[in-house]
């Protein structure tokens, strides 16, 4: 008896159209995956920026309170009342990584960016401002004061995410 076996047809290779769909699918794919991180990045400076602001906004209100008293270390003098900074000027001051001040930034530094301060790595910059709010009579006048937190301090002023506190002032 002689046992033939069936013919078969295999495709050994993909066709075409299995080529063009499978192009398809990455052309689609790869870009969602690498947006997907990007934004996995940008989520993880902002929460990074958050915990670093309980220790950088405090620090910030100390040296403008200081201001206040005469015996700030970064700042001129200033009056109750009195708005801040002054017209084309910044106040700002540079933090580490860790949340530690590093010192002043300087109008130029502020608005170009900033990697270092002193030979140190800078990761944030907080800018401060007062100015005046309108009071009724009677009431102590009052201040409207923003603090800034700004990330990465490398980046162009116009260019870096901010986190705004703001607050007021007698």
């Amino acid at each position: 008896m002689i046992h033939r076996s069936p013919k078969t047809t295999e495709n050994r290779g993909a066709t075409l159209v299995e080529a063009v769909l499978a192009v398809g699918v990455l052309a689609v794919a790869i870009p969602l995956v690498f947006g997907t991180i990007a934004e996995a990045g940008r989520t993880g400076s902002n929460a990074e920026a958050e915990t670093r602001s309980t220790w950088i906004i405090p620090l910030c209100v100390e040296e403008i309170q200081a201001s206040r008293d005469g015996k700030s270390r970064f700042f001129a003098a200033t009056k109750t009342g009195q708005v801040f900074p002054t017209a084309g000027d910044v106040w700002a001051l540079a933090f580490a990584d860790d949340g530690s001040l590093l010192g002043k930034v300087s109008k130029s530094d502020y608005d170009k960016g900033l990697r270092q301060l002193d030979g140190k790595p800078v990761r944030y910059i907080a800018a401060m401002s007062a100015a005046q709010t309108t009071n009724k009579p009677g009431t102590t006048p009052m201040l409207r004061m923003q603090i800034s937190l700004e990330y990465p301090a490398a980046a162009r002023a116009g260019k870096r995410a901010k986190l705004d506190f703001h607050s007021r002032l007698p």
